[in-house]
């Protein structure tokens, strides 16, 4: 994906953690807003893109997220505006990049933990 938007006001929600099931579709966003966190809004936004969970688990704020071996950020919080379809998973990154400026490409690994 190759958005970024400087005024997208996702409403995180108060839950910390989520439940994920294998086989879901979720959408990664980053910010680079420092106070982001569970109950805030977030505006500046990057859409890195969507992703297929292989493995089912609980995913929480502060999780590390990596993309092809490289830290890219660290889970914020979660948005449910287009659920029950999918979740926006929220992660803090000083450098808010689109998945295209990061080079991601279909098949890329994605890790939460």
């Amino acid at each position: 994906m190759d958005g970024k938007l400087p005024r997208r006001g996702l409403r995180l929600i108060i839950s910390a953690t989520r439940t994920l099931l294998r086989g879901e579709i979720h959408e990664l966003i980053v910010t680079d807003e420092e106070d982001a966190a569970p109950g805030k809004t977030v505006n500046r936004v990057a859409y890195v893109g969507f992703f297929e969970l292989e493995k089912g688990g609980v995913v929480a704020k502060g999780d590390k997220v990596v993309l092809q071996g490289e830290t890219i950020g660290e889970i914020v919080g979660f948005d449910e505006t287009h659920a029950p379809n999918h979740l926006n998973i929220v992660a803090r990154s000083k450098d808010r990049c689109s998945g295209k400026e990061l080079g991601v490409e279909l098949g890329n690994r994605l890790t939460i933990g």
